[in-house]
């Protein structure tokens, strides 16, 4: 089952991740000025990882596949890391679809 993961950043922001069953990370959050807004961003995760539409499938400068999720107004609301491969990343994807709408909320702050 995977988690979100609240810690804070050096900068004494807040920030997430989503974490898979195995505990690799699957998606990164920007930072957050305060606790509120990174749970909202975790609520907006749960609630938009359901649909593809909302995954936006992208190349890095280096050729790496990775992506980000976007809420409906299209901000970003999590990236992955880079992949190698587009079947990696599909994976990647799959697995937020999995564990974000059930993930638990670790707060680790």
């Amino acid at each position: 089952m995977g988690k979100f993961e609240i810690k804070t950043t050096e900068s004494g922001k807040t920030m997430f991740n989503l974490k898979a069953g195995n505990g690799q990370v699957i998606l990164t959050s920007q930072s957050y000025a305060s606790m509120d807004g990174c749970k909202n961003g975790i609520e907006s995760v749960k609630k938009n990882a359901q649909d593809d539409a909302r995954f936006e499938r992208k190349t890095a400068k280096d050729g790496s596949p990775f992506f980000t999720l976007n809420a409906t107004n299209g901000q970003v609301i999590g990236k992955s890391e880079m992949y190698s491969s587009t079947d990696a990343m599909e994976n990647g994807i799959a697995s937020v679809k999995k564990n974000a709408p059930d993930a638990d909320v670790e707060d680790n702050s």
